[in-house]
């Protein structure tokens, strides 16, 4: 399910360690950012970062980074650029992801007089676990032991965001019809709740459209061809032509769809 619901995206587990818990006044030590990129090849991006503060005890006792380890480093404006192109259009997955690690990283970046990159999503764990009203505890680390997740070397950046990947994928795979969704539509749900159905007063739901593929990927509205899964969810194959040429590439492989005679149909309709 994760797998089909994240194809032709760039996926990255992100995760910071801090000086402290203000999203506003307090800086990061540490940044992780792990996943694939949307042609599927690895990322892995991982660095201690220089506050240019003190690092409080309380903070190294957690993470275990003290001002010698950073002593040297780059602050965070030795890798802002290479952050923004990573995380600016992809899929964030991170435990409190959206109320803590992004805000500090926006902060970070309104600090250097920058704008900070936007994802296409936001898929925080924490906002998965309380949808699905699942027992508490909610902290990472009481979440791993019960789906039986490791989390060696807890509170570094780079194992607490491949848990989360990991968390994430256990979760689809435990409860799937909560994410019979498109990405948009699953990060609404995680923010706001259950919303209506595609289905409007006027006109038919995408599930009442013909299948123009197997796999139902590629729905059939008159002389449209819709797609039905993804980003893209209930668009038309010409407006993705103009908006995003990338990813009616990506669509148009076999790792898009899989079926070779919806492709070449797809073509022939929209003279690609």
């Amino acid at each position: 399910m994760a797998q089909d619901l994240l194809s032709g995206e760039r996926v990255l587990a992100f995760d910071l360690e801090t000086t402290g818990i203000s999203t506003n006044n307090d800086r990061i030590v540490q940044l992780a950012l792990i996943g694939v990129d949307s042609n599927e090849s690895p990322i892995h991006f991982e660095t201690l970062v220089n506050p240019r503060m003190p690092i409080p005890y309380g903070a190294s006792n957690i993470h275990g980074i003290h001002d010698g380890d950073v002593k040297g480093r780059g602050d965070f404006s030795t890798i802002a650029d290479e952050t923004f192109e990573l995380i600016d259009g992809a899929v964030i997955i991170g435990h409190n992801a959206r109320n803590f690690d992004m805000k500090l990283l926006n902060s970070e970046y309104l600090r250097l007089g920058k704008l900070p990159p936007k994802p296409t999503v936001v898929l925080d764990t924490l906002e998965v676990v309380r949808r699905l009203k699942i027992a508490r505890p909610h902290n990472l680390g009481a979440l791993c032991k019960r789906y039986g997740i490791s989390l060696e070397n807890a509170h570094t950046a780079a194992a607490d965001a491949a848990a989360a990947m990991l968390l994430f994928w256990r979760l689809t795979v435990d409860h799937p019809t909560s994410f019979r969704k498109s990405i948009t539509e699953l990060e609404r749900w995680l923010m706001h709740g259950e919303m209506k159905s595609d289905a409007s007063a006027i006109g038919r739901g995408i599930n009442d459209l013909s299948l123009v593929d197997p796999q139902g990927k590629i729905r059939r509205d008159g002389e449209q061809f819709i797609v039905a899964f993804g980003r893209h969810k209930g668009r038309d194959i010409s407006q993705i032509k103009n908006d995003d040429p990338g990813y009616l590439n990506w669509l148009l492989s076999p790792k898009g769809i899989e079926d070779e005679n919806t492709r070449e149909l797809i073509r022939t309709q929209y003279s690609l």
